[in-house]
C-alpha cells in the first residue's frame, strides 16, 4: 500500500479511487445493450458517487458510523478467470459482471486495509462503513451473477 504523509493524502487517494468507480460504472453502462443492464450500472456509479461525496465531508471533518452487520460472501468473483478489457470493445453482461465483482473485491480490500493502517477512529469508521458497503456491492452483483448467468447455464 501506498504510504501517505497525512490523514488529506489517504483521502484524496480514496475520493480518487471513487471517481475513477464512477467513470468505470458509467462506461458500463454506455456499453450495455439492454436498458435493465444499463440501469443496473448507471446505479452503481451513483453509489460510488455517494462513497465519494461521504470521503468529502469526512475530509471536512464529519463522520461516519462502521457497519456492525456482517456481509455474506458467496465467493464467486474468486473462482471467475480474468476479463480482458483493455481492447476497449463491447462485453457482454457476464463479462461486466465479472469485472465489477473483482473491482468491488478490490474496493473491499482497500478501505479494510486503509481502516487497518490508521490510529485515527474517525477515519477507521469511514474506511470500516465503506468496506462494508462495498462488500454489499460485490454480494449484489454475485447474485445477479448466479441468477442471470449460472442458472441460465
Amino acid at each position: 500500500m501506498t504510504n501517505f504523509a497525512s490523514v488529506d493524502q489517504i483521502l484524496d487517494f480514496a475520493i480518487e479511487k471513487e471517481d475513477q468507480a464512477v467513470r468505470f460504472y458509467t462506461g458500463l453502462a454506455a456499453g450495455m445493450e439492454k436498458p435493465w443492464m444499463r440501469e443496473l450500472f448507471r446505479d452503481f456509479a451513483d453509489q460510488e458517487l455517494r462513497h465519494k461525496t461521504k470521503l468529502e465531508e469526512v475530509r471536512a471533518g464529519g463522520q461516519l458510523r462502521a457497519a456492525a452487520d456482517k456481509v455474506a460472501d458467496l465467493r464467486l468473483a474468486d473462482y471467475l478467470a480474468d476479463v480482458d478489457v483493455a481492447d476497449g470493445g463491447k462485453m457482454t453482461y457476464a463479462e461486466a459482471l465479472n469485472v465489477a465483482m473483482k473491482r468491488e473485491k478490490a474496493a473491499f480490500k482497500l478501505y479494510a486495509d486503509l481502516a487497518a493502517a490508521t490510529d485515527d477512529q474517525r477515519l477507521k469508521d469511514a474506511f470500516l462503513s465503506l468496506a462494508h458497503e462495498e462488500a454489499k456491492h460485490k454480494l449484489y452483483l454475485e447474485v445477479q451473477y448466479d441468477e442471470t448467468i449460472l442458472t441460465e447455464n
